[in-house]
């Protein structure tokens, strides 16, 4: 890991951010008197289109959809235990 100070880092931010996100390589800024920071690479990013039908023909619909349900639950119908 390389570590750069604060003032480094102002001067070639965003050199340094994109070797971070070319190599995926963390960088450490140390800043004087202070806690560390670190730079780390992005997390990759999802293709949320791939969700999309991706549990297509894994749910087997059972009667019908569209009218109430009826409970039967201590003996009432429709009427839930809280």
């Amino acid at each position: 890991m390389i570590e750069v100070s604060i003032s480094e880092f102002k001067a070639k931010c965003l050199a340094l951010l994109e070797q971070v996100r070319k190599t995926r390589e963390p960088i450490r800024v140390t800043p004087p008197r202070q806690t560390r920071r670190e730079v780390v690479p992005p997390t990759p990013a999802v293709d949320r289109s791939k969700w999309i039908g991706s549990l297509k023909g894994t749910v087997e619909i059972l009667g019908d959809i569209i009218s109430p349900a009826r409970t039967r639950m201590n003996g009432r119908r429709n009427a839930i235990e809280h």
